[in-house]
């Protein structure tokens, strides 16, 4: 497996041990939806979390968080759209960002709630 699918597995990994210690409920891990995949959706009392894990070894381009373009939103709308609807959910939808930046043995997590809002 190359480098850096490891290093995305790794970093969802923490995202999700991040999310259950702040008492998150993780409902599902790589949800795919057409050409779609959400990384994480969880869920604390009545908001639903759509969280986008990014995770980078430096910060020299920019911030994880500064990855998340906007067809790669569009794509989670979509996907999103469909899973609240398939599981008839009455819950509001908030799309965050877990920005992960694994520098040697010092590891940053950044949980940006309402990272984006969905055209």
């Amino acid at each position: 497996m190359a480098t850096h699918n490891e290093l995305g597995i790794e970093g969802e990994k923490l995202a999700v041990n991040h999310l259950k210690s702040k008492g998150y409920e993780v409902l599902e891990t790589n949800y795919r939806f057409q050409k779609a995949e959400v990384d994480i959706i969880a869920q604390k009392n009545d908001t639903l979390a759509v969280v986008e894990v990014k995770t980078r070894t430096s910060d020299h381009f920019g911030n994880p968080e500064e990855f998340v373009n906007k067809k790669k939103i569009n794509l989670l709308v979509k996907a999103i759209d469909n899973y609240v609807n398939d599981n008839d959910l009455d819950v509001e939808v908030r799309f965050d960002i877990i920005a992960i930046l694994m520098q040697k043995s010092d590891v940053t997590i950044n949980h940006i709630e309402d990272a984006f809002y969905h055209f």
